[in-house]
């Protein structure tokens, strides 16, 4: 009994590491860049459309931590998964906690290469918790897409 106690403790366990039992764990890096790669593709689509699906907190573009940003290239959020209030602000001079322009910098990034990943320290939705931050970013057309995770 103490045999099969023992191995049911060590399955559940093996479960909730995996991502079952309802807890969340964290995005990687290819999930990002992945996520970013497929609201690039709804932009080029149907952009209006795009939009609406990366405001929708329960929509497909919204996972947990990771959700997409849609911003043009002079700072004005078109589009924010995790923040409605920041549509249409502009948040090019916007800091991080340590006083990094970071917005500046992905701006900069998408004009000069196209895409590429931006370092900064941010409010996570999901714990609250201003953490490191790394996001990835694509430009098209008049403005940029970005997707990110916290490093834990």
């Amino acid at each position: 009994m103490k045999r099969l106690i023992t191995k049911s403790a060590l399955w559940l366990g093996v479960a909730l590491m995996a991502g079952g039992g309802g807890i969340a764990r964290a995005a990687t890096t290819e999930e990002a860049v992945a996520l970013v790669k497929e609201a690039v593709q709804l932009v080029r689509q149907d952009r209006e459309k795009a939009f609406t699906e990366f405001n929708n907190p329960a929509g497909r573009f919204v996972k947990g931590e990771l959700y997409i940003v849609a911003v043009s290239l002079d700072g004005v959020v078109l589009a924010h998964g995790a923040n409605a209030k920041m549509i249409n602000k502009n948040i090019l001079e916007i800091k991080d906690t340590d006083g990094k322009q970071f917005v500046k910098e992905q701006t900069n990034l998408a004009k000069t290469k196209g895409s590429g990943w931006v370092d900064f320290r941010w409010p996570n939705p999901v714990t609250k918790a201003i953490e490191p931050k790394t996001v990835y970013i694509e430009k098209v057309d008049d403005l940029l897409i970005a997707g990110g995770i916290y490093k834990k």
